[in-house]
């Protein structure tokens, strides 16, 4: 394995995310402030607790989730895209380089600043709502899986897009409506019988069920079920991650 262009990639993507810390972890930040107090403090007032928990910190997961699912994607695809964009894309195709180490550099990179990201979320939330984390070792696991899964699926349409147009298509009008409709500022249980089962078909329903089972061992579907999903979702873009680079897809042209 050549760990050196791997690790080339890697500083190369966190020095862009450095030179525009800004737009890459502040504005975020902020973006998810502004959650915890028009969610938090107006509507946590009018509905003091959901399972036990209080309203404030019951949407805490949901949030980092929802920062996490469009950040890792924006990250990935923008890392990816730009050196098609400019065509360096072909020097380092051309390179000793294997397809392994491209994706691991980009896409570890990618997740690295997700986890970043949803780490100092948490630590911002801990100063507007008492926040506690029942189970530490698995709230690590679903972070860095998820953040792994979707860094993938932003390489994907990285390579996938053919404008700037197309790369906000999916974190804006697909990633963050299901995040929205998947139980970020609810518990499925609130709803309906006919929208619960509803509900049960948006995959991101298990991402942040497992996320908020990590800390306050409640759950929409089971822990289990939420594992294997994101277990799956990440083994199917490994999958077309390996076609793309088996059939030139994208990389040719």
């Amino acid at each position: 394995m050549n760990t050196r262009a791997i690790r080339a990639i890697y500083i190369f993507e966190m020095a862009r995310t450095a030179r525009t810390l800004l737009q890459s972890i502040v504005a975020p930040v902020i973006s998810t402030s502004l959650y915890f107090v028009v969610f938090g403090a107006a509507i946590g007032t009018r509905i003091p607790h959901i399972e036990s928990v209080p309203y404030g910190a019951f949407i805490v997961p949901g949030l980092v989730m929802l920062t996490l699912l469009t950040q890792s994607v924006t990250n990935a695809s923008f890392g990816i895209f730009f050196p098609r964009f400019t065509g360096t894309i072909y020097e380092l195709l051309s390179a000793p380089v294997s397809a392994f180490e491209m994706v691991v550099g980009y896409v570890g990179a990618a997740a690295t600043k997700s986890i970043i990201l949803g780490l100092v979320i948490l630590a911002t939330a801990a100063f507007f709502v008492p926040l506690r984390i029942a189970h530490p070792g698995w709230m690590l696991a679903f972070l860095v899986l998820t953040a792994i899964a979707f860094s993938l699926l932003g390489f994907i349409i990285g390579l996938w897009a053919e404008g700037f147009e197309q790369l906000q298509f999916v974190p804006l009008l697909v990633i963050t409506p299901l995040t929205f409709l998947g139980g970020t500022f609810y518990s499925v249980s609130v709803l309906p019988p006919a929208w619960q089962t509803v509900t049960l078909f948006n995959p991101v329903v298990y991402l942040i069920s497992g996320f908020r089972w990590s800390f306050f061992d409640i759950a929409d579907v089971h822990v289990g079920a939420s594992l294997a999903f994101t277990a799956c979702f990440l083994a199917a873009c490994l999958a077309a991650v390996w076609w793309i680079f088996r059939t030139g897809y994208r990389l040719k042209t």
